[in-house]
Order: structure tokens, then sequence, then C-alpha cells
């Protein structure tokens, strides 16, 4: 977890309880998607510490179409926000959106909210374009005086943005989930682990690889763990590691542990 100055969280203390009573009072209203930006707006600069002024963007152009909020620090964007009204549940089609908004305009952290529920993406320029949930959380939920809560809400900081806060909780993320650690138990290293300890418990006993591969898949991981493109996704990554740590480890052996050539 990245180390948050205490100003920061002296903020969090002061603000977040505050905006949690402006926004449940707002959903009981119901009100619409304007009153719902100005809400948003105020909650960046008073919580997450951005100048309302300066580097606050409402109406941000792209293209043919308008983006409702952009965070611009140093003549740099750093987000684009797309908010809905505070009633309405964030869609699918609703992320398409911000995504296509971030894609165009080369912006690469992108934010859905209603105010009350956050999903922080992470826009992957590839073909085609493609995107990660870094972080979500519910706003009305959120205890300031936590330290998860805190994780989150500064990755929206701008004292986090000096701190490449963001880059390093996605980094995390990506390394330390279900479907990495999947892949991983499923692998071949992993499966030879569990091959010798086995033959620990019994000696001369007969197992092979195979059989362990199919224990783990049917019997020990859950299905949506090792199936579907975040699984896929997860075990390319292993593998590219993987792959890479024994070249490495093959070329950085000594001369003398290289086997003799014949003459």
């Amino acid at each position: 977890m990245a180390i948050i100055p205490k100003k920061v969280v002296e903020r969090f203390s002061k603000t977040v309880g505050s905006f949690q009573r402006v926004l449940k009072t707002a959903k009981d209203r119901d009100v619409n998607e304007a009153d719902t930006v100005s809400i948003v707006s105020d909650i960046l600069a008073k919580v997450f510490g951005f100048d309302k002024y300066l580097e606050i963007t409402s109406e941000f152009a792209v293209r043919n179409t308008y983006c409702d909020i952009a965070i611009k620090v140093n003549g740099k964007i750093q987000y684009l926000i797309e908010v809905k009204a505070i009633g309405l549940d964030l869609k699918e089609h609703h992320l398409r959106q911000i995504v296509e908004y971030g894609s165009n305009q080369g912006v690469q952290w992108v934010v859905l909210t209603n105010g009350i529920s956050w999903e922080i993406y992470r826009i992957r320029f590839e073909k085609p374009i493609n995107y990660d949930l870094v972080c979500s959380f519910n706003f009305l939920e959120l205890s300031a005086g936590k330290a998860d809560a805190q994780e989150r809400l500064f990755l929206l900081c701008k004292e986090g943005l000096r701190r490449s806060v963001r880059e390093d909780f996605y980094g995390h993320i990506q390394s330390v989930n279900r479907f990495t650690i999947g892949a991983i138990v499923l692998g071949d290293e992993a499966i030879r682990l569990i091959k010798r300890e086995l033959r620990k418990l019994s000696s001369g006993i007969k197992i092979e690889n195979s059989e362990i591969e199919v224990i783990l898949k049917n019997e020990v991981l859950k299905r949506e763990v090792i199936e579907g493109k975040a699984a896929l996704k997860a075990k390319k990554r292993v593998r590219r590691i993987s792959g890479k740590s024994s070249n490495k480890s093959r070329v950085s052996k000594p001369i003398s542990e290289l086997p003799s050539e014949s003459v």
C-alpha cells in the first residue's frame, strides 16, 4: 500500500462524511445528471484535492461530443470522467462511452461514476482497444479512517499523481489476483512441486502430472478462475514471465556449469 501523506488522510476525515450526507440527500431527491456533475466536481476538489477552477474542466470536448469532466494537471489530462445521474445504475454502454472518449483523446485513465458508485479503468491501447477495471468503490460505504478506503480514495488524489500511485496499484492487481494465482498453480513448476510433496506422503506412489492437473481443474479451483478472458490473459502473462525467467537463468549460468563441447 502507498504511504498516504498525513494532510491527505486528514482531508479524507474532514470531507468524506459530509459528502456522504450530500449524496444520500441527492439520491433521495433523485437529482438529475447536471446536479450530479456539480456534486462530483465538488468531491474532486474537496476530497481529491484538485483546483476546481484550474484543474477541473466541465464539458470537455472530445471530437463531436463532450465528456462530463476532465482532470488536467500541468497541461496534461490525467483522467476523463463520465458522470451519470445519481439514480442511474452504471451500465456496460456507459463504460463503452467513456472508454471511447479516452481512446479518442489518447487518455489512458478514465472514471465512470454516478456520484455514489465509482469505477476506475485503465485503457490498453492495443488492437482492438481494451481496458482493465483497476478499482471500484461505493462512496457511501467508505469509512475514512480505514486503510483500504484511504487506499482507494488516494488513487484519484492529486497527490497520488506525483507518486505514480495508480500505476503501482495497477501493477499489483495485475499480479496478485485469483486468475494469476490460478495460472501459477496450474503451471508446470507448481504441479512438479505438488507431485514431489505427494510422493513424500507415500513413497513409491506413481503419479502423473496430468492426473494432478485434472484434480486441480475439476475439484480444487473454481471454474471462473481458470476459464474466460481474464484467466486466459493471466495464463499468457505467467507463461511469458516464466519463459523470460528460465531464459535468464540459462544465460546467467557460469562457464564452469555449462556442458563441455566434444573436440
